[in-house]
């Protein structure tokens, strides 16, 4: 996993300063946050000292070192069915206060309070290809359109809340079969595969996966593009299994 993982790392042990830290012993750092959701404060001492740990994770984050981990990790994706889906994440009060508001960063108001919800599309294997944060109060068809450009797939597997007719004229006009149950009083419902739709269980499956990352079941960091890279690094060992 490492020899995948050490060509997108950034710096080498030569370089000065945090940027030639051991990349590997950072990498656990950043895991041992995402698995414990501990504050960088409390990170043990054997991996340096948490602000410059913390500095150096978002020197990664924006330079999208951790997508770039993801997708050496995760390989070719079995695209004869996708599956979509959405999980709401309660926001911590460490998650709060940045910059320009929360909806600039991904957080709404929902019935439980602050939250923000990943919307996730995993292949016919169950393994994430692609995801993207919203407000938590969202609703999951307006971030689909922007998940599915230049997907190739056989099907679309969703539940009813996809039940929309210019999504199925979408997925139809790009030769995918859309496998959604129709809402109920729908005067004209869709008919659907129902033995293709049992495989849907992968994506609830996949988010099971996701959140015994504690810091992404519930969220602690305040810009998007951080709890985004935290998602990365733990897709990628989810992946990497």
């Amino acid at each position: 996993m490492w020899v995948l993982m050490e060509p997108h790392c950034l710096g080498k042990k030569s370089d000065p300063g945090r940027t030639g830290g051991d990349a590997r012993l950072f990498l656990e750092a950043v895991l041992w946050i995402a698995r414990t959701d501990c504050p960088w404060r409390d990170l043990p001492p054997h991996f340096g000292k948490w602000n410059t740990v913390f500095k150096r994770f978002r020197d990664w984050v924006k330079a999208d070192v951790f997508k770039r981990i993801f997708d050496a990790l995760s390989g070719d994706p079995d695209m004869e069915y996708v599956m979509v889906d959405g999980t709401i994440v309660k926001v911590h009060r460490h998650g709060q206060g940045a910059k320009g508001g929360p909806q600039s960063q991904a957080i709404g108001k929902s019935r439980g309070g602050l939250s923000t919800k990943i919307l996730a599309l995993v292949d016919g294997l169950g393994n994430l290809v692609r995801f993207s944060v919203m407000p938590g109060q969202r609703g999951e068809t307006t971030g689909v359109k922007g998940l599915m450009e230049e997907i190739s797939c056989g099907a679309f597997l969703g539940d009813k809340a996809y039940d929309a007719d210019w999504l199925r004229e979408m997925l139809t006009s790009r030769g995918i079969e859309p496998v959604i149950p129709a809402r109920k009083g729908r005067k004209n419902p869709a008919s659907h595969d129902e033995e293709k739709y049992k495989w849907r269980h992968l994506v609830e499956n996949y988010f099971q996966k996701l959140k015994e990352f504690k810091r992404i079941a519930m969220r602690s960091d305040k810009t998007d593009q951080s709890f985004s890279s935290m998602i990365y690094i733990a897709a990628a060992i989810i992946n990497a299994r």
